[in-house]
């Protein structure tokens, strides 16, 4: 069941309380918040692991060494 689905079903006519489906959702129950680390958040250090094994790839076909 797809979030949309979920908040119909708790209350059929939200479109007429809520601006927006999030809303409705967030004040249902349906999604909560939660805490996370902060560093988490930071795409560079979300990919580091993709750039990580793409540098090594690259290294493995053309050489070079690693740079610091």
């Amino acid at each position: 069941m797809n979030l949309r689905e979920q908040v119909e079903e708790l209350l059929p006519n939200w479109e007429r309380w809520y601006p927006s489906l999030f809303d409705a959702a967030n004040d249902l129950g349906v999604i909560r918040a939660q805490v996370c680390d902060p560093n988490s958040l930071l795409l560079s250090n979300r990919h580091s692991g993709v750039r990580k094994s793409a540098e090594d790839a690259h290294r493995e076909k053309w050489g070079g060494n690693v740079q610091e």
